[in-house]
């Protein structure tokens, strides 16, 4: 596209952020939905709105459509993608909710795995707007007929085993509700990190090559960190098993600014990588637990908002310090901070919690 129209790398992936913000604003509304009215009409409506968009993108000669394309495409992902999902499987599954959660989203880590290479081959045969004409047959396929056929509405559980059931307003007043989101928009803040991992390594004297293949390491660890959590957190305590995810960052930013420059970068691929991964699901269950699936929907949307925030601006930040000083070094140590603010505030808000449910 950008040798075809000649828009700049900027405009291009301007259209992305725009979708990531589109996607946090409408995930309040979304949650309600979910929550009132079950997943089935919204995530197939969601999907086919997703086809008719892609296909647009295939005809598109204008970059004001090319971004009215993508803001769309940000409330087709607030329909379709993690939040809604995992409100479903929240609201259905409960003793083995990390599990259930641990499949989904093992296999959404296989989406660029299959797709990247594949549509990078769609282009080399059709073109670009080829290949998208034919990844929205393949949405289609995948996509409508399952979301429209499988999903119902979940079984209530208001009344079972005395399990927390808090409406939306009465989790935003909850005494832990700050401290979470407080903690949870300090901790996003690392997607940062991940962005600039890269280049801050080519800074440091790695070649491009080799430090694309250390970044690259992040997502498999991603999914080990997932793996773990679900093997442990039935042998840790809930508190416990929190506390030592959300160190994970923190601990690998100071291995990465203060470790020797040969091994520090893959320690904290390692490190890095395994405790954001297991944050995507500790997260939700942690949600579910301490507030209840009836209102999950709504209550993460919330969340999800906040999260959203971190997500866009983060990258911006430290890009401009770098521009700024003229390295990373600085706004990692901020990010590291920040992390340690996010493990106190999490770890404070879910022992609060606790307190008040005694």
């Amino acid at each position: 596209m950008q040798s075809e129209f000649g828009w700049s790398r900027a405009q291009l992936t301007g259209a992305f952020s725009l979708a990531l913000v589109v996607l946090g604003l409408s995930g309040v509304v979304v949650g309600q939905w979910l929550d009132r009215r079950g997943p089935r009409l919204l995530m197939t409506a969601a999907s086919i709105l997703g086809v008719l968009l892609v296909l647009a993108w295939s005809r598109v000669t204008d970059l004001l459509a090319f971004y009215a394309i993508w803001a769309l495409m940000g409330v087709c992902w607030s329909g379709t993608l993690y939040s809604p999902a995992f409100a479903t499987v929240t609201a259905f599954f409960r003793e083995r909710r990390t599990e259930a959660l641990l499949v989904v989203t093992l296999m959404a880590g296989l989406a660029s795995t299959i797709f990247f290479p594949l549509t990078a081959y769609f282009v080399s045969l059709f073109g670009w707007r080829g290949a998208l004409v034919l990844l929205a047959v393949i949405l289609a396929v995948t996509t409508v007929p399952l979301h429209a056929l499988v999903l119902r509405r979940a079984p209530t559980h208001e009344h079972d085993d005395g399990e927390v059931n808090l409406d939306l307003f009465e989790a935003l007043r909850h005494p832990s509700f700050r401290w979470l989101a407080l903690g949870f928009f300090c901790f996003a803040l690392g997607i940062g990190v991940f962005v600039h991992f890269v280049p801050y390594l080519v800074s440091r004297g790695y070649d491009l090559t080799t430090a694309a293949a250390i970044g690259g390491l992040v997502g498999a660890m991603q999914l080990v960190g997932r793996l773990l959590l679900a093997q442990f957190e039935r042998r840790l305590a809930p508190t416990a098993t929190i506390a030592a995810v959300y160190a994970l960052q923190p601990f690998a930013l100071l291995v990465l600014l203060l470790g020797p420059l040969a091994v520090a970068p893959y320690a904290f691929v390692v490190l890095f990588g395994a405790g954001r991964g297991a944050d995507t699901l500790i997260r939700n269950t942690a949600v579910a637990r301490l507030y209840g699936a009836r209102r999950f929907a709504s209550i993460q949307g919330v969340l999800s908002l906040i999260i959203t925030g971190a997500w866009a601006g983060s990258p911006v930040a430290l890009g401009a310090i770098y521009d700024r000083f003229g390295g990373y070094e600085i706004g990692l140590w901020i990010v590291l901070v920040a992390s340690l603010v996010a493990l106190v505030a999490i770890r404070v808000g879910v022992s609060r919690t606790d307190r008040s449910a005694r």
